[in-house]
C-alpha cells in the first residue's frame, strides 16, 4: 500500500512540476533558434522592437527609427510571425472603433 502512495506522489510531482518545467524550456529555446536579423520580437519587459543583429550572447534591436538597444539575447520572449502582426493591428482598430462608439 506505501509503494502505491509513493508512485502516486510522484506521478502527481511529474505531471504537475517536471512536465510544465520541461514544456516552458522547450518553447523558450524555440524562440531562442528562430531569431534573426528582420524578425519583429517582444522582450521580457515588454519592448517591441525589429532584430537588426544577433550574437551569440546578444541582439541589436531596433525600438525607433535611429534607435537601436543592445540587450541581452534570453531577454527575447516572443517572435512575431506577420500573422501575428496583422492580428495585433486589427485588434487595435477594433478597440479604436469600439471606444468611438462608446463616446
Amino acid at each position: 500500500m506505501e509503494i502505491i502512495l509513493l508512485v502516486a506522489i510522484v506521478a502527481v510531482f511529474f505531471l504537475l512540476v517536471l512536465r510544465p518545467a520541461r514544456q516552458r524550456q522547450k518553447q523558450f529555446q524555440q524562440v531562442q533558434n528562430s531569431l534573426e536579423p528582420g524578425k519583429r520580437v517582444m522582450l521580457t519587459s515588454g519592448i517591441h522592437g525589429t532584430l537588426i543583429e544577433v550574437d551569440d550572447q546578444t541582439v541589436d534591436l531596433e525600438v525607433a527609427p535611429g534607435t537601436v538597444l543592445t540587450v541581452a539575447r534570453p531577454a527575447v520572449a516572443q517572435v512575431f510571425t506577420p500573422l501575428d502582426a496583422e492580428d495585433r493591428e486589427l485588434d487595435e482598430i477594433e478597440s479604436t472603433d469600439s471606444d468611438d462608439e462608446q463616446r
